[in-house]
């Protein structure tokens, strides 16, 4: 996990451009401005994302398999059909 660098508004005021600078060079990952001790804002580069921790969702979801998944279409595809439609396909017709 990185660990970012925390500084005051006044310190960030005084030195936005060197605090822009570290985070573009990548010296710093992240700058976090305080007021009054009080975390309030991120200086980060742009395009970066926060990284997720792996195994966020892990026994969130039911474990379901390839086959049981798969299994589920045939239900699917009856519950979007209106009554008496068939299931088949149409063919189109062409444009004039």
């Amino acid at each position: 996990m990185e660990v970012s660098t925390t500084v005051n508004m006044h310190e960030a005021k005084t030195r936005l451009s060197q605090l822009v600078e570290a985070v573009e060079r990548g010296t710093e990952g992240e700058i976090v401005i305080a007021r009054n001790g009080k975390p309030v804002a991120r200086l980060v580069p742009i395009g970066t994302r926060q990284r997720r921790p792996i195994g966020r969702y892990d026994g969130v979801y039911p474990d379901i398999t390839l086959d049981a998944f798969n299994a589920q279409d045939e239900e699917v595809r009856r519950l979007f059909l209106a009554e008496g439609e068939s299931a088949t396909p149409r063919k189109r017709r062409a444009k004039r």
